[in-house]
Formats: structure tokens, C-alpha cells, sequence
């Protein structure tokens, strides 16, 4: 397995291999220093970044080597240099590239053109680094995740694309709520569900927001308008997720021990309130943490080869 572009690209193991790293890690910061000492990777971002951008310059430093941070204008495909030469050329100076732009089939060329590993640090279809954070920080909390039931209420966008996969690959249950047509992509929950039938997971889609929350060990949402959305369409989907936002009454449905979940950036007062989102069951905080010490086991996994990939 060379590049990492979608959760689903992780066998099971290979996801409980990395998750198993990230905690060894995070517990040694100095074991990996050798990994990429003298060497620089690339990340190079069309889209603003907190989380990611810090998690993955921290994690190249952990191990041992440099990051180069660039944009679209610092570089010739500003001028119309094609993703491939420019993949091609970059292999020869970096040991890996770390892309977060808008079309995913983008950081697919890229990844095809490359010869050292690529990394998917969000696109408009899938965010997989989100996911690992996520899986990391349910992991820590409960144990283990076969069989815990997570409420995905919100849209069915990147983040939520890739946190399906990875539920599934971990042998969850996920219960997405979202309007019609703010629902994931059908063909993403058809690969999750193929996913869930070796693994013992479940995938449903519901409407209202109280048939997932009710009972759940956990609820997850997101903004309601992300990076790459029609600025137009902000009143539309604020009338149309009005009845979603977490509040204390919809999280009151989840079960009793139940915690939150936000990849963030967040906005209090309308995806979820302030008493829920900066409440003692809110998980947000570690879940941003995560980001580092997963980036730190992903680099070096691919880096080593030491992740089989998917037999899909």
C-alpha cells in the first residue's frame, strides 16, 4: 500500500495495526526519529487547515525530518503545469506528499503519477486522516469499537464519508441522520455496507435525528456548510438542518455514558450547542490531538511499508 487517498483503502487490520502505532507513539515520540531524517515531505494545501496542517508539520518534525508547506501559487500548476509532472518531479525531491484539495479525482492523478506516498488530507469526497483521529479517540474512550453505535447527525459529506468506512472497518454501527438531500454519497454507503458484511458492522440512513441519537454511544456531527459549498446555499441549509443541531434535548436521547464527537471547526448555537460541545461528555479536544499522533503512524507506516492495503 503506497498512498492513503480513502479510509476504505485500509484492510481491518491494517487499521487496527495503525491505530495500535498511533498510541505506541504518542507514548514514545522518540522512536521514529529516524524515519525520515534528512528528508522533507511536501504538503501542499488548496484549502485553509488547522488541525491537519499542524498535525502533519508536528509529525514530519517527530520524525526526523522537514515539511515544505505550499499552495497553489507557490507552484507551476498555478500556471498550468498538469498534477502528473508535477507528482513526478516532486517524487524526486520529497519522501511524501500530503494533499488537501477540492476534487478527489486530483489527489488520485497525483497519487497514480507519484512514486513515494501520497496522503489525502481532505478533498470535497473523502477527509481519511479525520477518520483516524476519530476512531482513535472512541478507541481510547470505550476500549474497543466492535459493536458500539455511533449517531452520525448532520451532512453526508467528507468527513462523514470517511468516518463510514472506518466505522464499518472497525465492525460499528452507524446511524446517519441527515435530510434527503444532504445525504452520503449512495455509492459511499454501498462500499461501507460491503465493508460491514466482513465485519460484522451496520450502516442505516434515517431521516429524523431522533431514530439515531436515541440510544447511541455516541453522537457525531459536523458544520453544516464546508469548504467548496455554494456560499448561496447557506440560508438553505441552515432552514434544512435546523431540527439536527445537537442540543441537550437531542444528545439527552443518546445513552447515559454517551460522548460527543466534532472534527471542527465548530459554530456553538447552530450544528450543536455550547453546553453540549463544551460539555465533560464532549470528546473534542482529544479527537483534535489525535490528528497528531495519527498523522505521526501513518507517515510511518506508509513510509515503512508496513500497511497491506484493502483486497477490494
Amino acid at each position: 500500500m503506497k498512498d492513503f487517498l480513502r479510509t476504505a483503502s485500509l484492510s481491518p487490520e491494517d487499521l487496527s495495526l495503525l491505530l495500535d502505532r498511533a498510541v505506541d507513539l504518542e507514548r514514545d515520540p522518540d522512536r521514529g526519529r529516524a524515519v525520515l531524517r534528512g528528508e522533507t515531505v511536501v504538503l501542499y494545501f488548496e484549502k485553509p487547515s488547522t488541525r491537519t496542517r499542524l498535525s502533519f508539520e508536528t509529525a514530519v518534525a517527530r520524525l526526523g525530518g522537514h515539511a515544505i508547506f505550499t499552495t497553489t501559487s507557490d507552484l507551476q500548476t498555478a500556471r498550468g503545469e498538469t498534477l502528473e509532472d508535477t507528482a513526478r518531479v516532486g517524487s524526486r525531491y520529497a519522501r511524501a506528499w500530503v494533499l488537501r484539495t477540492y476534487r478527489h479525482e486530483h489527489v488520485v492523478r497525483f497519487a497514480a503519477a507519484a512514486t513515494v506516498p501520497v496522503i489525502n488530507a481532505l478533498t470535497n469526497d473523502h477527509h481519511p486522516c479525520q477518520s483516524l483521529a476519530d476512531l482513535l479517540t472512541l478507541r481510547q474512550h470505550w476500549g474497543s469499537l466492535a459493536r458500539r453505535t455511533v449517531a452520525w447527525i448532520g451532512p453526508g459529506n467528507n468527513v462523514a464519508h470517511s468516518f463510514l468506512e472506518g466505522a464499518m472497518l472497525a465492525g460499528m454501527r452507524v446511524r446517519v441522520a441527515t435530510p434527503p438531500e444532504y445525504a452520503p454519497d449512495v455509492e459511499v454507503v454501498a462500499d461501507a455496507r460491503d465493508i460491514a458484511k466482513a465485519t460484522g458492522g451496520a450502516l442505516d440512513v434515517v431521516e429524523h435525528p431522533a431514530d439515531a441519537a436515541r440510544g447511541a454511544d455516541a453522537i457525531y456531527t459536523d458544520a453544516w456548510t464546508s469548504m467548496g459549498d455554494d456560499p448561496r446555499e447557506t440560508d438553505a441549509r441552515r432552514a434544512a438542518f435546523e431540527r439536527y443541531r445537537i442540543d441537550d434535548r437531542l444528545f439527552g436521547l443518546a445513552a447515559p455514558d454517551a460522548v460527543f464527537l466534532h472534527c471542527m471547526p465548530a459554530y456553538r448555537g447552530a450544528e450543536v450547542s455550547a453546553s453540549v460541545f463544551d460539555g465533560r461528555r464532549s470528546l473534542v479536544l482529544q479527537q483534535a490531538e489525535n490528528h497528531l499522533h495519527t498523522s505521526v503512524a501513518l507517515l510511518e507506516m506508509l513510509l515503512r511499508t508496513e500497511l497491506s492495503g484493502s483486497a477490494r
